[in-house]
This record gives structure tokens, C-alpha cells and sequence, in this order.
């Protein structure tokens, strides 16, 4: 299973603990995926400064593909973040080179090589999704919280796999859920933080627990790795249940760490 990971790529700051790290949602996934087995690409952009430097030698660590992480004159993207006990907190988003970004048409050939891609609304390819369902990818979006019809109808239709976070499980969000079924993808998932999460495929919904941590340092990165943890368990052709267990499993190793993989 090769899969590419497409967007942002950025560092979070925190300036009073001393303390950076590269990030991304997709970035965050192929990551796991990679720790998982799978054949991963990151395509983005970073800026010619340290912390482009850094978002490299990371996923080059890692044994991700970088070989359209497109390096531009500027500063790579980031974040100031702040920790409100063990919960993240966006203080200012700086985006810096990705600002610019956009996919060229040897960046989509390259996409195409692969069987899925994982992207979100920070990622700037919103334009590409009819593409990518023409080529036949396996797409995964991440909305994060952003659970706004409006927004939302115009992805949907090229999604196979849509990610969401919302707070907890009441009729809204299944209401919602079933809404964004019926608009294409074959599932649609929900994080609900430490009531779990729910999936939807059209004909019924699946729920499931957290995987306790023995310690919670850092939430950063929670809905990445679950995200990462369910789609191996559709590489591996795991029902939607134990999908949603294997994604609350790599998320709950996650939060037990200050970094997000």
C-alpha cells in the first residue's frame, strides 16, 4: 500500500517550554502509517530556513518519501502553541511558504502513483480531490471540527474516507453524519475525545471506546494518529470496528508523548 500524505507541513512552537516539533496533519499520518509498514510520500512545502531542514531529516527518519517536499525561498509554516494542562492551545498560525503552495502537474502524476492520499482544508488542494477520485486514489479527508454543510457538500462527493471531531455523540452529529454519507464517501468517522468515536456507512453506526493511556502529557496529534490507526485497519481489511479499536490503540500511545508521532 503506497500512500501519500499532501499539505501543510509546519512546526509547532512552544517558546515557553523551549521546545518545536515538525507537524501536519498529514504530515502526523504518514508517520504512523510508516512506523505501521506502509509505503509513504509527503508532498508540501518547506521554507530554506532550520526548521525546513528539521521537517526533512524528520521524515526522511521516518522513511517517508520526500522527494516532492518542494523547498522554497521563506519561512516553513508554523504555529505558537501553548499547553493548557495537557490540552494544545493555537496561539498564531504563521503560514510562511505555504502560503504559495499549490500542486504542480508532475506533483499529481506522483500522487497518482499511489493508492491513497490523506489531505485536509489546510492542505490547499481542495481543487485536486476530482482528480484524485479520477485516478481511482483512496482519499481521506480530515475536517477536523469544521462541520459546516457549506464547506463540507464540496469535498464530500471525492471523499472516500471523511474524518471529523466533535465533542460528543447526540443527534446533531449523527444527523450530520448520515448527511455526509449519502454525499459519497463510504464511511464517515467522528473522534469524540474520551467519549470515543463513531462511524457511519450507510447502514449503521459503530461505536467505540478510548484505549486509556497510563499517562495523558499532550493531546497533539490524537485525531492524527487515530486517523492513521483506523486506515491500517482498512489496509488490512479490518471491519469498521475494529477499525475504529486499532485508530483509538495508535492514539493512545500518542498522547502519552509531547511530540504528535
Amino acid at each position: 500500500m503506497r500512500v501519500a500524505g499532501v499539505g501543510l507541513s509546519c512546526m509547532d512552537i512552544y517558546e515557553n517550554l523551549g521546545r518545536s516539533y515538525p507537524t501536519g496533519n498529514s504530515v502526523d499520518f504518514v508517520i504512523h502509517l510508516s512506523r505501521l509498514g506502509a509505503d509513504t510520500s509527503m508532498v508540501s512545502v518547506v521554507g530554506t530556513d532550520d526548521y525546513g531542514r528539521q521537517m526533512a531529516g524528520v521524515l526522511r527518519r521516518e522513511g517517508v518519501d520526500i522527494s516532492h517536499l518542494h523547498v522554497a525561498e521563506g519561512r516553513t509554516a508554523m504555529f505558537r502553541m501553548n499547553l493548557n494542562g495537557n490540552d494544545r492551545v493555537h496561539k498564531e498560525k504563521i503560514e510562511g511558504v505555504m502560503v504559495r503552495f499549490a500542486l504542480t502537474d508532475e506533483d499529481i502524476e506522483f500522487i497518482a502513483g499511489h493508492d491513497c492520499v490523506h489531505t485536509n482544508f489546510s492542505g490547499r488542494v481542495t481543487g485536486s480531490l476530482p482528480a484524485f477520485k479520477d485516478r481511482g486514489l483512496l482519499t481521506v479527508f480530515d475536517f477536523s471540527t469544521r462541520v459546516f454543510k457549506e464547506e463540507a457538500e464540496l469535498a464530500l462527493p471525492y471523499i472516500d474516507y471523511a474524518f471529523f471531531s466533535y465533542e460528543q455523540e447526540d443527534d446533531f452529529i449523527k444527523e450530520y453524519m448520515r448527511w455526509a454519507q449519502r454525499l459519497g464517501p463510504r464511511a464517515v468517522i467522528v473522534t469524540l475525545g474520551e467519549q470515543g468515536s463513531l462511524a457511519y456507512d450507510g447502514t449503521r453506526f459503530y461505536r467505540e471506546g478510548i484505549v486509556a493511556a497510563e499517562r495523558v502529557v499532550n493531546t497533539v496529534g490524537a485525531g492524527d494518529s487515530f486517523c492513521a490507526g483506523f486506515m491500517y485497519g482498512v489496509f488490512q481489511g479490518m471491519t469498521l470496528q475494529n477499525c475504529l479499536l486499532s485508530g483509538a490503540e495508535v492514539a493512545s500511545a500518542v498522547v502519552a508523548r509531547f511530540e504528535p508521532y
